[in-house]
């Protein structure tokens, strides 16, 4: 039963090369020609995600992307400020974080100490849908 095995192995190797176009130049020469296929070609795909981390996205908070959540990381943001910059979000440039309404001394002043933080980008539909920027899925 295991010779059978082996000798039925081989045989479907054999007949499996030449399905894939194996020709034989000479008894020393192999040569494999694969079928052109659109599996094979490697093409870069990127989305909008990846390329923000190029950017200054990957290095600062960017004001109309980043998650709420991150805000964490600098003392007094969160959750109140972080709350109001997603609220009033997008913003065309860092200096328009200061025009919020309603903010206290305190946390103007807060966001003007911070504000070589903070880059601005155009909104990117996957930080910002549904409530991505609210709760990314990361706890």
């Amino acid at each position: 039963m295991k010779k059978l095995i082996q000798i039925l192995t081989v045989l479907v190797l054999v007949i499996s090369s030449f399905a894939l176009g194996m020709t034989q130049s000479s008894a020393s020469e192999l040569q494999f020609t694969l079928p052109s296929s659109p599996i094979l070609a490697v093409t870069e795909r990127r989305n909008p995600a990846d390329a923000m981390f190029e950017t200054e996205f990957g290095k600062k908070y960017d004001l109309n992307n980043t998650p709420l959540r991150k805000f964490r990381e600098i003392p007094g943001f969160y959750p109140t400020l972080a709350k109001k910059i997603g609220q009033y979000a997008p913003y065309e440039k860092v200096e328009d974080v200061l025009n919020i309404p309603d903010l206290s001394e305190g946390q103007r002043a807060k966001l003007e100490a911070n504000l070589d933080k903070f880059t601005v980008n155009p909104p990117i539909d996957v930080f910002n849908e549904e409530d991505n920027r609210i709760n990314p899925g990361v706890y």
